[in-house]
């Protein structure tokens, strides 16, 4: 079975993420900074976990130890985490801000350069990262965010222009939104007013199958009702 790498899951876009590709006969691993809480998730979609702090490099050594070790191809490796710090800009903690992009940022280069060099020899796989709106445009009291997301986005798409013509897929996701998650959803005066985890990952699998004579390097997701 291909191996699906999700770093930073949790149970909403993650967990719907690794149910599909599950479904569609891949090999989940689930990377978490505490992968207990990930038991039923496995058990339900036969995924391998690890814990592991992603914004590391010892971390990201881990997770990948746990692909090679798993012995199949890697195909798809998809980063979700982020980090924020919100306040005025004057007040940020500059420490705070710099947690934020090692998770968001660092990170993703971290797990994306290894995932790129497991796909290479093979000409194919699909890399994938999870935006938001701030990595488009900048909102007031949420700089430390923006600085990551922005980081993000440039990251993949200097990734695309690099490895799509060596048969690697990458891709950007702008999440334009609130996902609805276990514990979380619309308010009763704002029906639809959130993403359903579901329909995100329905996208990112399309966007795994996409044929590579129309790759889509970026896409924007938005409840109909969004104002942007």
């Amino acid at each position: 079975m291909a191996i699906a790498l999700i770093v930073g899951v949790g149970d909403g876009l993650s967990a719907s993420l690794a149910r599909k590709l599950n479904g569609a006969g891949y090999k989940p691993v689930l990377a978490a900074r505490d992968a207990d809480k990930l038991d039923a998730l496995a058990r339900e979609t036969g995924a391998a976990t690890v814990s592991a702090d992603a914004s590391t490099r010892k971390g990201v050594d881990a997770i990948f130890g746990l692909v090679d070790r798993l012995g199949d191809k890697l195909a798809v490796a998809v980063y979700n985490p982020s980090f924020r710090v919100r306040g005025p800009f004057v007040e940020i903690d500059p420490d705070k801000v710099q947690t934020a992009l090692q998770v968001t940022a660092y990170g993703a280069f971290l797990v994306a350069q290894q995932a790129a060099r497991r796909m290479l020899p093979e000409g194919k796989g699909t890399i994938l990262f999870t935006g938001a709106s701030a990595g488009v445009k900048g909102y007031p009291q949420s700089a430390s965010f923006a600085m990551g997301k922005f980081a993000l986005r440039g990251l993949a798409q200097s990734m695309a222009r690099e490895l799509h013509p060596k048969g690697i897929h990458v891709g950007h996701v702008v999440i334009d939104g609130a996902i609805r998650n276990p514990g979380r959803t619309e308010p009763a005066d704002k029906p639809d007013s959130m993403l359903d985890p579901d329909a995100i990952a329905e996208t990112y699998m399309q966007l795994i199958g996409q044929d590579r004579s129309a790759w889509a390097w970026e896409i924007e997701l938005r409840p109909w009702v969004e104002n942007f």
